[in-house]
């Protein structure tokens, strides 16, 4: 066996070695057929204690029935009749001490053979309830043996009541050979029981639940190989729902992984295509900027536009090289001023004189917002920079229009707002569809929807948002919100101490 196999055998994971299996004593069959035997035992308990009680009323009854039957011969004939020895053999066969018969309110006894001095318990069978029933069995079962009972009532159709003295110790042993005898039918049908519940639970739901246990750790170790995908049973119970959606999501999760994998292989490939691809576009950057030196007619009319495509596809492969990091660092927040960040943005986006854009810096000079420079600097240039592209395509197509791009802001509270506004055309249905989604919320043929997914992503760094307030034919507008980081009440106190 392979170390694989030995490791799934052990039942570890393959790489911490910690135990995956669960152990017989701690598995659902186990506890299940523990608990079946338990609750079953629980209900023959629940059902022993009436029994017990009605037997122990039975006997004492059939016991008053034969001494009424005996009482009724002799109050036909003559009690002296009978010798010494046939009255103690009567009441020998009975169990009795003494027999006596009470008719219209005059007790007369009949036989007996050895008065006790003293009656412990007085029982009318006539007028006994279910829960002193129980309660004086479990007494005679426990504390019984050495007792005399006075047992009395009325006994098949006469009207006359009997009366029997009797010892309790043949009830109580005839009662503690019942309570044995039901006690080991009740361990014999709560395990038959127990076994016919564990078969059918198990089969219909501990079994399915051990393979799609098996199934998932299986999974878990290899999900990029479909023969551990599990496969459902055709069943339409929640266990059959269960298989179908857990082989639906390991579907789901091999076949993304799979794409995962292919997109991380061209991913890598496509990053060393850009890096040397904005290599290669600097220098051509650098070569025709010296176009604009040559006074040739053609040459600056065709000048500008190569730029501007050159521009383009250098920040094409900026874009696409920056969104391909694995992680953003976490960001140094502090207090800094907006407007003179907005400048440099400004600066950056290199709007010539003659390009007809207009950008409006409208944010106060003393406003501050909690935010990383570097972060925030990159999250507004993506949006200024889409800005600038679209209004330039629009600029060439009709330069009678108005194109101004304006960045504003204002606080409120702990957030402050920014407003990011261009009047340019606006953004197709497909863009607003596919927003802050790389290569496919770009907003012009040939992007890549880039700046948007990495301008959320910095937004979100913060604990802010950026979301789409307008977009119409000559008016878009952005809005990012950069909330303060939480301030620590220990340090509010401490500062509260400095500054006081």
């Amino acid at each position: 066996m392979d170390e694989s196999g030995k490791h799934e055998a052990a039942g570890t994971d393959g790489e911490g070695g910690a135990q995956r299996a669960v152990p017989l004593a701690r598995g659902l069959s186990t506890k299940l057929l523990v608990l079946t035997v338990l609750f079953v035992l629980i209900a023959e308990v629940l059902i022993f204690l009436p029994s017990v009680a009605n037997f122990r009323l039975q006997w004492l009854e059939q016991r008053l029935g034969t001494a009424a039957a005996v009482s009724l011969v002799l109050l036909e004939a003559d009690a002296d009749a009978f010798s010494r020895e046939a009255q103690n053999d009567v009441l020998m066969a009975i169990g009795a001490q003494a027999i006596a018969v009470r008719d219209a309110g005059v007790s007369r006894l009949l036989l007996v053979s050895d008065m006790p001095p003293e009656v412990d318990r007085h029982i009318d069978l006539n007028a006994v309830d279910p829960l002193s029933a129980m309660t004086a069995a479990l007494d005679t079962l426990a504390f019984g043996g050495q007792r005399m009972l006075r047992v009395y009532g009325l006994a098949g159709e006469s009207d006359k009541a009997f009366e029997l003295i009797i010892a309790d110790d043949g009830l109580r042993q005839a009662m503690l050979t019942y309570a044995r005898n039901i006690a080991f039918l009740s361990l014999i049908i709560s395990l038959f029981t127990a076994t016919l519940v564990f078969y059918a639970i198990n089969r219909i739901m501990i079994r399915p639940i051990r393979a799609m246990t098996r199934s998932m750790l299986a999974f878990a170790k290899a999900p990029d190989e479909p023969g551990r995908i599990v496969v459902p049973e055709a069943r339409s119970d929640e266990i059959g729902v269960a298989e179908r959606e857990l082989a639906a999501m390991q579907s789901k999760l091999y076949q993304t992984l799979g794409e995962r994998r292919h997109l991380a292989d061209l991913g890598l490939a496509v990053s060393k295509i850009n890096h040397d691809m904005r290599n290669i576009l600097a220098s051509a950057q650098l070569m025709s900027d010296r176009l604009r030196a040559i006074k040739d007619p053609t040459v600056q009319r065709v000048a500008p536009k190569l730029l501007r495509t050159l521009d383009r596809a250098l920040a094409y492969s900026e874009g696409v090289l920056a969104y391909g990091r694995t992680q953003e660092a976490p960001p140094a927040r502090r207090l800094l001023r907006l407007r003179p960040l907005v400048d440099d943005v400004h600066g950056l986006l290199g709007i010539a004189p003659d390009s007809g854009i207009e950008f409006v810096n409208a944010v106060d000079a003393e406003l501050e917002v909690d935010a990383d420079s570097e972060q925030l600097f990159r999250a507004l240039s993506n949006l200024c920079r889409n800005a600038v592209q679209a209004m330039s395509g629009d600029a060439e197509a009709d330069g009678a229009l108005v194109h101004r791009l304006t960045v504003s802001a204002e606080r409120t509270g702990t957030v402050v707002r920014i407003l990011v506004a261009d009047t340019g055309p606006g953004l197709p249905r497909q863009a607003r569809e596919n927003l802050f989604a790389a290569f496919r919320g770009s907003a012009r043929s040939g992007g890549t929807g880039l700046g948007l997914a990495i301008a959320q992503e910095l937004v979100r760094a913060h604990g802010g948002a950026i979301e789409l307030v307008e977009s119409t034919g000559g008016h878009t507008v952005f809005a990012l919100t950069i909330p303060d980081r939480p301030v620590s009440l220990t340090d509010a106190r401490g500062q509260l101490r400095r500054h006081g």
